[in-house]
């Protein structure tokens, strides 16, 4: 029987041999998977060399096996079943149909011939035939989920903890200390959690509305309401939450911040709690999923070509001020990780003081901050000095002393990033002046500002062309006009015909036309001109004006109208950014 590595060495020369990977590109994943130690068609996925659902297609014909792609697919109950729950996820199995004496069985890894051999002896027991379905990892997830849908899982243990409070229908029953110590309600929370991580959401929401307690998913950027459960449940799942983060039962008056690790499947995750009391004693409570995840790259996130140039090229320099604008979910932080990861390297000495900690990247010394005994960004930025730092992130500038500290790292040998917020780019300045900086000193220090927001992403499973009206059109080619040359690709000019794109809606982005974000950035340098200008107190004018176009600056609306023209998001999203 041949080895796992010679299967996937024979799947990448056919892979070759179909024309989606070149011969040297063969080697090198070979090569880059023997060394990290995972499989081939893993590294293909995860550098973006092959999509998930494409590699799966052809592992079907390779492995000579019908493909099935379950995304969005209601499978029937009674035939997901027949694959007892522990078995389907230990073998990454799943049962999605059933025809007379055959059952249609979707595998994630049709090596894996314990698993078939596993199946066959549970087959022969309830006498059906198995027929192998290759599927990719995230149609499988897809289907299983069918074992324990949200309302299904809830709605049982809802009911439950509801009779453990009302048992004769009155509102003196057990009380709310004894129900959340019983399993129904922590199932409920734990429930909620998982089914947040895993549908990508970035927010819960838990509050009170019309009568039910609500729960509502925020999912690239947009709240949906996902659940609604019995009022009388709304103290108890808040009691628990506040349980699960160490927080104060009795205290309903002031807002309480906390923290949660939750194992999810394998994987720690990370929810911030915050509570926040409302009228007559009845409090919400919003959890926010921080990733665990490695800090994706500038070009994960979306940034431009030229404006990672711009970045890459400001950071290299050896002190100074880089600062990052946007409101409250912007992805501010997540920018900073991405620039920290390109600095961060064994010959230099990087700490942070974040509120919370939203990724841990090895070879950083990353400090979370405690207002509630003393320990802010300014009397941490005061001690990080003593750590002999080369590097210093910040979370963010809130106050005037942060803000001076901060001037004046940059002007002692230290590199200092960090975010504020502002509308747009330019603002960072007069902000800075208004917390008291002294102009001549950030004339002295800052060096890069970038302002940002997240535009969402077209969904690349239903993305269709989209007709906008004339006059539209004629203004975003007005737009495009005043975008300088080097921004612009080949397909992309004034005088051809703009196409944009939009999503259908489909199973995969759960009707919606879109599924993830993009970041939608402007970014300034700060030159000697614009030094000179902030020295001398910075005020909007033609000379600022003339500086902007000197350097080339886009603005975030035209940022957006470029990556709406390569089909990464829609008109819509352009002005709803340019809004904001």
């Amino acid at each position: 029987m041949q080895s796992l590595v010679q299967v996937q060495n024979e799947f990448l020369k056919f892979l070759v041999s179909q024309g989606l990977l070149s011969n040297e590109s063969a080697r090198e994943v070979e090569q880059h998977a023997s060394a990290e130690g995972v499989a081939a068609d893993q590294l293909l996925v995860r550098e973006k060399i092959i999509s998930e659902e494409e590699l799966t297609k052809r592992k079907a014909v390779f492995f000579g096996i019908p493909y099935a792609d379950l995304t969005g697919q209601r499978v029937d109950p009674r035939v997901l079943k027949i694959i007892p729950k522990h078995v389907a996820e230990n073998y990454h199995v799943v049962a999605f149909g059933r025809d007379a004496g055959e059952l249609k069985v979707a595998i994630a890894d049709p090596r894996n011939f314990q698993a078939m051999a596993a199946l066959d002896v549970l087959a022969s027991k309830v006498n059906l035939r198995l027929r192998y379905y290759a599927a990719s990892p995230s149609s499988f997830d897809s289907a299983f989920k069918g074992y324990a849908e949200l309302k299904g899982e809830v709605e049982e243990a809802a009911e439950v903890a509801r009779k453990e409070l009302e048992p004769t229908g009155k509102k003196d029953a057990a009380p709310v200390a004894e129900v959340i110590k019983g399993a129904p309600v922590s199932r409920i929370v734990s429930v909620i959690m998982r089914h947040a991580y895993e549908g990508h959401a970035s927010d819960i929401h838990i509050e009170l509305h019309q009568g039910t307690s609500r729960v509502r998913y925020r999912i690239d950027g947009v709240l949906r309401t996902t659940l609604t459960l019995p009022e009388a449940l709304h103290s108890s799942i808040i009691a628990r939450v506040k349980v699960l983060a160490n927080l104060k039962l009795d205290e309903t008056r002031v807002p309480q911040d906390g923290r949660i690790t939750e194992t999810i499947g394998d994987r720690p995750i990370d929810f911030r709690v915050s509570t926040l009391p409302l009228q007559e004693g009845v409090e919400k409570v919003v959890l926010r999923i921080l990733s665990t995840e490695s800090a994706p790259t500038l070009a994960d996130l979306g940034f431009n070509a030229e404006h990672i140039k711009i970045i890459e090229s400001n950071i290299k320099k050896p002190h100074g001020l880089i600062l990052i604008s946007g409101p409250t979910g912007a992805g501010k932080s997540t920018t900073l990780y991405a620039i920290l990861t390109l600095l961060n390297r064994e010959g230099i000495n990087i700490v942070t003081l974040e509120d919370p900690i939203e990724y841990f990247i090895e070879g950083i010394n990353q400090s979370q901050i405690r207002p509630e005994v003393g320990y802010t960004f300014a009397t941490g930025l005061r001690s990080i000095l003593r750590q002999d730092p080369n590097v210093i992130m910040v979370g963010e500038i809130r106050d005037g002393e942060t803000a001076e500290l901060g001037v004046h790292a940059g002007l002692t040998g230290h590199l200092l990033l960090t975010t504020i917020h502002t509308n747009d780019v330019l603002g960072v300045i007069p902000r800075l002046i208004d917390l008291k900086v002294e102009p001549f000193l950030l004339a002295a220090t800052f060096m890069l500002g970038i302002a940002q927001r997240l535009a969402r992403k077209i969904c690349p499973d239903c993305k269709e062309t989209a007709k906008i009206p004339d006059s539209l059109a004629a203004a975003m080619r007005d737009e495009l006009k005043k975008i300088p040359k080097r921004y612009l690709t080949d397909n992309i000019n004034s005088g051809a015909p703009l196409t944009f794109y939009r999503g259908r809606g489909c199973p995969k982005c759960g009707t919606m036309g879109y599924r993830g974000r993009v970041a939608v950035s402007e970014v300034l340098q700060v030159t000697p001109a614009l030094s000179q200008l902030i020295a001398d107190g910075f005020k909007m004018g033609d000379e600022v004006t003339r500086e902007l176009s000197a350097q080339e600056m886009i603005s975030m609306k035209q940022d957006a109208l470029l990556k709406a023209l390569q089909g990464l998001t829609t008109i819509e999203e352009v002005l709803r950014v340019s809004k904001e």
